[in-house]
């Protein structure tokens, strides 16, 4: 079973005898437009050697204050076909396309949902229910917009600290990791998952303590970016 796509969900439905899930990727893993882009290809694969059925949903993507995602089926665009079948180790590649005109000057930001749908299976096939679902960020995005990231760092334990993170911009931030290193460069805390912020989105991200308690002073944090580029920002710990 492949994990490469973000988002992952794994949906369990209780029997008696286990069956497979069917295995199916998609590519590209994110989907990026501009505003002059009226659809876009996406390749959709079974992995399988058996016939899966899926169905795609769009959503109108927003985050909430605290960076919980915020759903909202949309009919600003649409996945044709938006129900699949596809026989054993087949692939189709279906068109993602936009139905209106996107405002200027700002990031539209959707995900586009593909789901297995078990109950297309035989009788004979659904001992056990498991099915796939991916949810794949798609961005559309003008000319000129960009994030503006701003990080600070407190103290939540001894030997733990919480990256505070902003978006001022008006595009997307994805943060893929962020580490904390003291005066002499040492590395006295690190975190490896991150995640994305959405314009005018504050996140917070805690720390673990690479040595155990974490010493006061100046420090710098770094924060990786999904584009492969770093951004550091200077703070001071209390003891």
């Amino acid at each position: 079973m492949k994990h490469s796509l973000p988002a992952l969900l794994l949906l369990l439905a209780a029997s008696v005898l286990p069956a497979d899930a069917a295995q199916f990727t998609i590519t590209p893993v994110r989907i990026f437009m501009t505003p002059r882009d009226r659809a876009v290809a996406v390749t959709v694969t079974n992995d399988s050697d058996e016939e899966v059925v899926m169905q795609a949903d769009l959503y109108a993507w927003k985050q909430r204050a605290d960076g919980s995602d915020d759903l909202q089926l949309t009919e600003d665009l649409i996945l044709t076909p938006p129900i699949l079948k596809l026989a054993p180790r087949a692939r189709q590649v279906v068109r993602l396309a936009r139905l209106s005109p996107p405002p200027e000057g700002v990031q539209q930001t959707y995900r586009l949902v593909v789901r297995e749908v078990p109950e297309a299976r035989s009788s004979e096939q659904m001992q056990l229910q498991v099915a796939l679902a991916f949810s794949l960020p798609v961005f559309i995005s003008p000319p000129g917009v960009k994030r503006e990231l701003q990080c600070g760092l407190e103290r939540a334990a001894p030997d733990q600290l919480r990256a505070l993170c902003s978006n001022g911009g008006n595009a997307y931030a994805q943060i893929r990791a962020l580490e904390v290193f003291d005066a002499r460069g040492a590395k006295v805390a690190a975190r490896d998952v991150g995640g994305y912020l959405l314009p005018s989105v504050r996140r917070s991200f805690e720390l673990r303590g690479a040595d155990g308690r974490i010493a006061g002073g100046k420090v710098k944090l770094q924060v990786a970016l999904d584009d492969g580029s770093l951004q550091a920002f200077d703070a001071t710990l209390p003891e």
